[in-house]
């Protein structure tokens, strides 16, 4: 009988161990009211959309004639491009937007993630703002559907800035945890209900290079976030729809002139996509950034977007 009950006991502290890991993992999908205060207050605004409710804003002097459309990546939101648009504002017009399926957006009602579906997207938000060209900016996955925008309506993008961007088969040395959850089939059920905050707090400590720069606030903002209902479910969407590389003929029929900042120590997408990015786009121009990683318009605003201001003044 001891053996029984020793058994018994160890089985006990496992089944309690495991419903206090599922308790303080617990995360049920959030409402877009809920959130909206702390991460949507004025001047952000709605454009509806194809039945979205898009959260954008529209920032610096209205005349400008071509403003600068800002677009992030994967599980981010318009507020990665912060210190830009405070950086620029005073000069230009700024448009960012919270892209379907993160941020406060919402899920596609189509549910349609794929690269031209993305694009297409663009394109009818770009009407929706009165906005005829553009300068077009875009960080990792928002980089890609840039790239694509710029030769699917190369008469709407006059310049392109490529930040650590996708669109070669991915050649990552560390992934970000969430990333690896949201395209494991087996993890999908689980992730729906359950998200620990350090999960996102680790994916977020993978695409900075300065530990010290991830605060609490950053990562309350991805977590929050990710909990918007459907958006979690629209991270495993855009996964299987958007694998990358399946565009990669495109790349060499980008014609605008163009930059290309990388951060020197990005682990998911490396620096030798970027060369190869440099390669394939005839005239454009290649910043390697030292001491930064995948987002650096957001790790340092201030030493990326003076690099964006010095291509910016080259007529």
């Amino acid at each position: 009988m001891r053996p029984l009950k020793i058994l018994s006991a160890v089985l006990l502290i496992v089944v309690m161990l495991l419903g206090v890991g599922v308790a303080m993992s617990w995360a049920p999908d959030r409402s877009v009211e809920s959130i909206t205060p702390r991460w949507a207050p004025p001047p952000s605004r709605i454009v509806e959309l194809e039945s979205m409710h898009v959260h954008v804003r529209d920032e610096g002097p209205p005349g400008n004639a071509v403003p600068l459309v800002l677009l992030y990546g994967t599980s981010a939101s318009r507020h990665t491009w912060d210190g830009w648009v405070t950086a620029l504002k005073g000069q230009h017009r700024l448009v960012r937007l919270d892209l379907p399926g993160c941020g406060l957006t919402g899920p596609m009602p189509d549910n349609d993630y794929s690269h031209k579906r993305c694009v297409r997207f663009v394109g009818e938000f770009l009407d929706a703002m009165g906005v005829r060209k553009c300068v077009l900016v875009g960080n990792s996955f928002g980089g890609e559907v840039a790239w694509e925008t710029a030769v699917a309506l190369p008469q709407r993008v006059v310049k392109l800035v490529l930040v650590d961007v996708a669109g070669y088969p991915t050649q990552a040395t560390s992934i970000p945890i969430g990333f690896k959850l949201a395209m494991n089939p087996m993890l999908v059920p689980f992730m729906r209900k359950l998200l620990p905050r350090r999960v996102v707090e680790s994916s977020v400590h993978n695409v900075y290079s300065d530990p010290d720069k991830v605060t609490t606030e950053l990562v309350d903002r991805y977590y929050e976030l990710a909990l918007r209902t459907g958006n979690r479910q629209a991270l495993v969407e855009r996964f299987c729809q958007s694998p990358g590389g399946e565009d990669v003929a495109l790349i060499a029929r980008i014609r605008q002139p163009t930059l290309i900042l990388w951060g020197q120590n990005d682990r998911l997408i490396p620096v030798a996509l970027g060369r190869r990015f440099a390669k394939d786009i005839t005239g454009s121009h290649l910043v390697m950034l030292e001491g930064l990683a995948r987002v650096p318009q957001e790790e340092d605003p201030v030493r990326s977007v003076a690099e964006f201001d010095r291509f910016l003044a080259d007529k």
